[in-house]
């Protein structure tokens, strides 16, 4: 009897399938343009993903590490300053602050879901800092109230990593838009994805995200004008042209996400295998779905064997990694961050999955469990 199609843990050709029609006419109607950077699909894209977000203003960036280094650079973050992060967020989280010429530190994270650990971020706080980044890790919000609350007794500015959280929520309010600047990539695996790189950053200050488009583009107001430093950093006009076509169906693909997390929460009730919390108040839009597993080896080959891909996400904390060992001698334990990433490990959850493909994995975990 042959055994089952094999289950990948992502595959980003069926979301293309699904929608060609739109992606062709999209990528049609900018090489009819003949216009390629700065132009307006990316004015018409900034404009939509705005009132998507709930917020007044995007600037679209190259890339999501490039809207938190320009974030930071819009602030005047750099040299001299200390922007404090948590230890298990993707590397690139970290390469942006430095890329800003700033000085990155560690704090921990709480045991349920994952996110930033506001009292950890409190002790981390020094005389140097001046941004906080808490990550919507998997695409469930930290909570940016207190760690706003932390941040205000010292007059520090909190800038969101939404790179896995679009749509997502924290009391009514979208990730994004409850630090001074919310910075989102569009990574060809995230919830909204491009086909390629490309970023965005949102704020509701009119004078940052002026700023925000003139460190995108040389520092530079007119042709050969240049005002202030920069870099080149531009969403150029196909990737803003996918992501018009992509947009309207977010609501739909993370409710997709939802349901799929649903059946394989059920699955595991009651076993020894826990799905990361789904914290109180937050509206999570499941960019991952991760469990932490007694024996995380042992689930994860049994899975392989049933043809069911999985990953771990991550399976280092930043300061697991040789350039960034420095950083584990900040001014907090990280012991949170490093227990969690030997035990974790992601479930396929991408919204094309059909209905047959979760049951078998929701079986599959039930069976192990």
């Amino acid at each position: 009897m042959p055994s089952a199609p094999a289950i990948p843990f992502n595959d980003l050709s069926r979301g293309v399938a699904e929608l060609r029609d739109e992606l062709d006419t999209a990528l049609a109607r900018v090489l009819d343009s003949g216009w390629f950077v700065l132009g307006g699909e990316g004015k018409a894209f900034e404009q939509e993903l705005a009132a998507a977000c709930g917020a007044t203003h995007a600037v679209g960036v190259g890339s999501g590490t490039d809207a938190i280094e320009l974030a930071l650079r819009a602030l005047g973050i750099g040299p001299g300053d200390e922007v404090v992060t948590q230890a298990n967020t993707c590397v690139p989280t970290v390469a942006a602050i430095e890329r800003a010429g700033a000085t990155p530190v560690l704090c921990d994270v709480e045991a349920a879901a994952g996110t930033m650990d506001p009292e950890s971020l409190r002790q981390a706080l020094g005389a140097r800092t001046r941004a906080v980044i808490p990550v919507h890790l998997y695409g469930q919000c930290a909570d940016v109230s207190a760690i706003a609350n932390v941040c205000s007794d010292v007059g520090v500015v909190v800038v969101e990593d939404c790179a896995q959280a679009i749509g997502a929520e924290l009391r009514g309010k979208p990730a994004g838009t409850m630090g001074k600047l919310g910075c989102f990539s569009f990574y060809p695996t995230k919830n909204l994805a491009a086909l390629g790189d490309g970023g965005v950053v949102i704020t509701d200050d009119a004078e940052l995200a002026e700023r925000l488009r003139l460190v995108r583009q040389y520092g530079q107001t007119d042709r050969y004008s240049h005002v202030t430093e920069g870099v080149n950093s531009r969403l150029d006009e196909v990737q803003a042209a996918i992501l018009r076509a992509r947009l309207p169906q977010v609501p739909r693909w993370n409710a997709r996400r939802a349901e799929i997390a649903d059946a394989y929460a059920d699955a595991l009730a009651g076993s020894p295998v826990r799905p990361l919390a789904r914290l109180a108040d937050r509206r999570h839009v499941f960019h991952l779905f991760v469990v932490e597993a007694p024996d995380r080896d042992a689930l994860r080959g049994y899975l392989d064997e049933a043809g069911i891909g999985t990953l771990i996400h991550y399976p280092r904390p930043v300061h697991g990694h040789p350039p960034y060992r420095r950083l584990a001698k900040g001014p907090v334990p990280l012991s949170v961050s490093e227990r969690l990433c030997n035990g974790i490990l992601s479930l396929p959850i991408y919204p094309e999955l059909s209905d047959e493909e979760v049951g078998r994995v929701a079986e599959a975990l039930r069976s192990f469990a």
